[in-house]
């Protein structure tokens, strides 16, 4: 998975580069195609957004979180990248095993 971060009125330090990476590692743990992520935070005045494409086999998933706290920020759309990928690996798996048993009924 390659991970590019790129920060809009925001150093991105050591320590943020690590949270995200640890946070979004977790997403590999529940599937493996995920091809590119790209990560932007932003800070504007009071709000800490952070905004994060993932581009798996066949569909680009796009998340954003906006809160207070930018590590709070992160923890949310860990969350919500989390769901959505549970979700597309879901419907991965439904759809081939839907089609099986009509191949086999056809046959018959």
């Amino acid at each position: 998975m390659n991970l590019n971060l790129s920060g809009r009125h925001l150093d991105i330090t050591p320590a943020i580069r690590r949270y995200v990476q640890e946070k979004l590692g977790r997403v590999t743990r529940h599937f493996d195609h995920v091809i590119d992520l790209n990560v932007i935070l932003s800070v504007d005045k009071l709000q800490q957004k952070v905004e994060a494409s993932a581009h798996v086999a066949g569909r680009d998933i796009h998340v954003e979180a906006i809160d207070a706290d930018m590590y709070a920020a992160i923890d949310a759309l860990a969350d919500k990248l989390d769901r959505q990928i549970v979700k597309h690996k879901e419907k991965l798996t439904v759809h081939r095993h839907e089609s099986e048993p009509l191949k086999r009924q056809m046959d018959a």
